[in-house]
C-alpha cells in the first residue's frame, strides 16, 4: 500500500472522528455521506474511461504524435488509457515490471510506454521513414 492511500484512508478517519465530535452522529452520517458521493464520482470516472476503451482496438489511437505532445512522466496508466481512449496493445510478459503497451495510429506511428508501478516511467515515437514521392506523369520531371 502507498503512502498516498495510507493518507486517503487517514483522512477519512479523521474526518468522520471529527464529524462524530462536532454533530454527534448526525455529523457521522454527513461525512459518510460525502465520502461515498467522492467515491461514487471515482467509480463512475473509472467506468466511463473503461467503457470509452471497450468501443476501440486493443493498441489504437488517432494520433501518436498527439500522444507523444501530452505524454507526462509520472502519469498514470488509468490516465494514459483516458487519453488515448483505448487500452494499450502489451509488449511485456503478464505480471513482470516494467509494463510496456503500446499503442499505434493509422499511419504506422507508435508510442511505445513503460510503465513502472503503474506510473509512466519514459515513453518513445517511432515514425516510419517517409519514401519519396516518385513524379507525377507529364510533370516535366524527366524531359531533357
Amino acid at each position: 500500500m502507498t503512502f498516498q492511500r495510507i493518507g486517503i484512508v487517514l483522512v477519512a478517519a479523521f474526518l468522520l472522528f471529527w464529524g462524530y465530535r462536532q454533530f454527534g452522529w448526525g455529523g457521522v452520517a454527513g461525512v459518510s455521506g460525502a465520502l461515498f458521493l467522492w467515491l461514487m464520482l471515482h467509480v463512475t470516472r473509472l467506468m466511463t474511461v473503461m467503457q470509452r476503451a471497450a468501443r476501440r482496438p486493443i493498441g489504437y489511437v488517432d494520433s501518436a504524435v498527439m500522444l507523444n505532445a501530452k505524454l507526462r512522466a509520472g502519469q498514470s496508466l488509468f490516465h494514459v488509457v483516458a487519453l488515448t481512449r483505448a487500452l494499450g496493445e502489451r509488449q511485456s510478459a503478464e505480471g513482470e515490471q516494467p509494463e510496456v503497451y503500446r499503442w499505434t495510429d493509422n499511419g504506422g506511428s507508435w508510442v511505445q510506454a513503460r510503465f513502472q508501478g503503474g506510473k509512466l516511467a519514459d515513453w518513445a515515437m517511432h515514425r516510419p521513414e517517409a519514401t519519396p514521392a516518385e513524379p507525377a506523369e507529364g510533370s516535366g520531371a524527366d524531359a531533357p
